[in-house]
């Protein structure tokens, strides 16, 4: 309960849902602007198009096609390789529920740490505050993105116990 309130404060406060859609392509993939959170359900619920993954994983500066970035977007890249043939079949709602959380947490350390780059460093680092776990490996579990969004959230309000 606490962690989907806290999804729907995230993505309809300012301008968080903005960010994630450009992370995922905007209007130029995504098949139709995002203006409240039941916008962004009902697009999950459809699928995410095969090119919003696609726009996101071209769009990292440090990350690459790894298999931490697998696990955290929760498709393997011979999968994802074999969607390019089929670009009209749409992401399954796990898939498409993953990839929207990636962007979502990349999206808010983006804002935390002032730059993607610094954003997808922090990924890629063990965290002190995660008992020495890199971020990015912790998003393969629900429970682990949890514990990154609350460590987020900590480094933003200055709280790291």
């Amino acid at each position: 309960m606490a962690v989907a309130s806290r999804m729907l404060h995230t993505i309809a406060g300012s301008g968080e849902l903005q960010k994630i859609e450009a992370l995922l392509g905007g209007s130029r993939v995504l098949p139709r602007p995002l203006t409240n959170a039941l916008d962004a359900h009902e697009m999950l619920l459809h699928g995410l198009p095969t090119s919003a993954l696609d726009h996101l994983v071209a769009n990292l500066a440090i990350i690459g096609k790894t298999e931490s970035l697998e696990k955290a977007v929760g498709m393997s890249l011979r999968t994802w390789q074999r969607r390019k043939d089929t670009p009209s079949k749409p992401l399954s709602q796990e898939q498409s529920g993953r990839a929207w959380k990636f962007a979502e947490i990349l999206a808010k350390a983006t804002d935390v740490f002032g730059s993607q780059v610094e954003a997808e460093q922090w990924l890629e680092r063990p965290a002190i505050g995660l008992d020495q776990r890199r971020p990015i490996d912790l998003l393969a579990t629900p429970a682990g993105v949890e514990l990154v969004e609350d460590h987020l959230d900590r480094l933003e309000y200055g709280v790291y116990a």
